[in-house]
């Protein structure tokens, strides 16, 4: 939650990521809230275990640090992108961010993200209002097909342009 009550997604996990390490390791609480968007099976691994792992496991330690910079680097590009750009820029942005998510776990030619627009408008950080008239202008200039809640991204190209990157 950010400091007006609203959600804010800071990270979508895909098949086999690890979350809720941080507070392990920082022998913390889990602060944050997950939430699965689609069915999913989540495997819980104890403390004991996790940090037993970690000490005999040099692949699992290795993915662990990877996993942590990647996250890392994630939420630090989240700040820049937040506090440095327009809503369109962030929209498109999170819309190719989700697609190259999405993609990474489909062999279907097409591509669909599956995020509702309250999801969406949070990871963005803007209002379902602004959120819907950007979808709009950007169906509009056939950026995207949208169908009931799936989004297809069809110009990529233009996106990125939109994106500033």
């Amino acid at each position: 939650m950010d400091n007006d009550g609203r959600e804010q997604i800071i990270y979508i996990y895909n098949a086999g990521e690890f979350f809720g390490y941080s507070a392990i390791l920082s022998n913390d609480t889990y602060g944050d809230t997950t939430l699965a968007i689609e069915n999913s099976v989540i495997a819980f691994i104890s403390k004991e275990n996790f940090l037993r792992i970690l000490d005999h496991s040099d692949f699992f330690s290795k993915l662990l640090l990877k996993s942590l910079s990647h996250e890392f680097s994630v939420m630090a590009n989240l700040m820049t992108v937040l506090s440095q750009r327009t809503v369109r820029e962030r929209v498109a942005l999170s819309l190719l961010i989700l697609h190259r998510k999405y993609q990474s776990n489909i062999t279907e030619d097409k591509t669909y993200i599956t995020l509702s627009r309250t999801d969406l408008a949070n990871m963005v950080g803007t209002a379902n209002e602004t959120l819907a008239r950007i979808l709009h202008d950007f169906r509009e200039d056939h950026l995207i097909v949208m169908e009931g809640r799936k989004i297809l991204l069809i110009d990529l190209e233009r996106l990125t342009r939109i994106a500033n990157i």
